[in-house]
């Protein structure tokens, strides 16, 4: 009999791809299915990006290339952080990896062993709490209160802080939440941070465009005093609708560039060539596209903000940010994952569990807006005509 190592037992798994695989199995039977459930736009890429993705293949990128990335897309990458966050990076600090997974794996394999902290926010995107449960460190949840608008609280997160603590992980614009961390809080958490010297952050900002009712995005990068053990995820998918090209990137602090590489050239050699070109067109392109459809979205968040208040036993507060609402459920009187599981077999509507997303998460339910108006009105509709 096959013997696995432990730690594949404690490798979690992200739920909404299993929501996925059994609403299209319902589909495949003849059921009609509204998705609110996966979290990627439904808007088709760019036609400059896809076009500089064929011409690359047409002009033969087609080998290897260096495993940080190509010097030209790096380069792009740094002066279009310049330009949105008014911060100098140098490309060599850039690493181009395929997605936005690929950068929390290492960063947490980088920090986490046992006897480590690792902390993270609860509810939160599902792969850190399985990835720090992975590299054997121990999950400390930052709670993320529907009180607060699903912002973290600075105060709270400094208290948890032990001589054990490696890696804090934070996420604003957020996942599943849609909250928004306002700039105040931030100056108080890199403030507190100065007491403690060792404890390196990872800031997820892959939702960094997509604010509405005039918020901000506060960067990480801004602040010159913790770039020594500060890691900035961000990258294309969400930003562009490039979900399958699987590119993201990261910017890494000077100490952990030759790990972070090492781990890259170990694990996927490098991203493929064509898709790096495409990444470059989206940089330098028209952002037109982007403005287009993030302002589609605001006008969804609104439809499906007011549609949520409207049914029975829920509660819906603002979504801030990303493409996600996520509504209080405990008035139906429902766990959230028998909530999901009615909506999904009796409504025809897609949904996710807020505990696929963290204990914290129960009594709530994620709803993407990456879907038509015309879906996200039948959906409410459907959800109060079966309660």
């Amino acid at each position: 009999m096959l013997q696995f190592a432990q730690s594949i037992q404690r490798l979690g798994t992200e739920s909404a791809f299993e929501v996925l695989a059994r609403a299209q199995k319902l589909a495949s039977q003849g059921r009609d299915i509204i998705n609110l459930g996966i979290g990627q736009p439904d808007f088709r890429t760019p036609e400059h990006i896809v076009e500089a993705g064929i011409k690359a293949l047409r002009d033969g990128h087609h080998g290897y290339t260096p495993a940080n990335g190509i010097p030209a897309l790096r380069e792009a990458v740094a002066a279009d952080l310049n330009r949105r966050h008014g911060v100098e990076v140098n490309p060599d600090n850039v690493i181009v990896v395929p997605g936005g997974k690929p950068t929390m794996f290492f960063a947490v394999l980088m920090f986490g062993e046992p006897g480590v902290e690792i902390m993270y926010p609860n509810p939160g995107f599902p792969i850190y709490e399985s990835v720090i449960k992975y590299s054997g460190a121990t999950p400390v949840p930052i709670a993320l209160e529907e009180a607060n608008g699903f912002a973290f609280s600075a105060e709270a997160i400094l208290q948890k802080i032990t001589p054990n603590t490696r890696l804090i992980i934070i996420n604003s614009p957020a996942n599943p939440t849609g909250g928004v961390t306002p700039r105040e809080e931030i100056d108080k958490l890199v403030a507190g941070l100065m007491e403690h010297p060792q404890v390196a952050l990872l800031s997820d900002e892959i939702y960094s465009q997509m604010l509405y009712g005039g918020r901000e995005h506060v960067s990480l990068l801004q602040y010159p005093e913790i770039r020594d053990r500060l890691i900035m995820l961000d990258g294309w998918s969400k930003t562009y609708a490039m979900t399958g090209w699987r590119l993201g990137f990261a910017v890494w602090p000077d100490t952990m560039v030759d790990p972070v590489t090492r781990l890259c050239i170990n694990d996927h050699s490098c991203v493929n060539a064509a898709t790096q070109y495409a990444g470059i067109a989206a940089l330098t392109g028209p952002q037109e596209p982007v403005r287009e459809m993030v302002a589609e979205f605001d006008r969804r968040r609104q439809i499906i903000v007011e549609g949520l208040n409207t049914i029975p036993g829920f509660r819906c507060a603002d979504a801030a940010g990303a493409f996600y609402a996520f509504p209080n459920i405990e008035g139906t009187g429902m766990t959230a994952r028998e909530a999901q599981d009615k909506f999904l077999t009796e409504a025809g509507i897609a949904t996710v569990a807020g505990t696929s997303f963290g204990a914290w998460g129960e009594g709530y339910l994620r709803f993407s807006y990456a879907n038509s108006v015309a879906n996200i009105e039948e959906a409410m509709r459907r959800i109060r005509a079966i309660l």
